[in-house]
């Protein structure tokens, strides 16, 4: 199957909630991206969103710092896609990083200054971070 049809049929296992054969497709698709023959079949808005589901399975599974570097390659093929900053945003917040996780929120809604979600977290980690709440 070509690298097109792998992020497909992730994306619709994704969909379906069948989260272990999403990630197994998404890691099938970013490996077929790192061939030097598949290599500009794969766009990087595709590679960022692949890396982001992928990141939101190991976030499901709580396996928060599986997820955050996820996020983190998500960002670093397509630095202006708001969602994996906000999702890893969530992730430093829970974990109590919250100067780390506002730099995200921040980040998120200058990129998309109408995310409802991103500015309600931002707003809760200001009030958490003022309370005085781990860090």
């Amino acid at each position: 199957m070509e690298c097109r049809g792998v992020l497909a049929e992730a994306n619709i296992q994704f969909q379906r909630q069948d989260l272990l054969r999403a990630e197994e497709s998404y890691s099938r698709f970013i490996q077929m991206c790192s061939e030097r023959q598949q290599r500009v079949n794969c766009c990087a808005q595709d590679l960022a969103n692949a890396y982001n589901n992928r990141g939101q399975i190991k976030y499901l599974r709580v396996d928060f710092y599986e997820a955050m570097d996820d996020y983190t390659l998500a960002i670093e093929h397509k630095e202006d896609f708001e969602v994996p900053y906000y999702n890893r945003g969530l992730i430093k917040y829970r974990l109590g990083f919250f100067d780390q996780a506002l730099e995200d929120f921040k980040k998120a809604l200058a990129l998309n200054p109408d995310f409802i979600d991103a500015r309600l977290s931002l707003d809760q980690t200001l009030i958490d971070k003022k309370k005085g709440r781990k860090q």
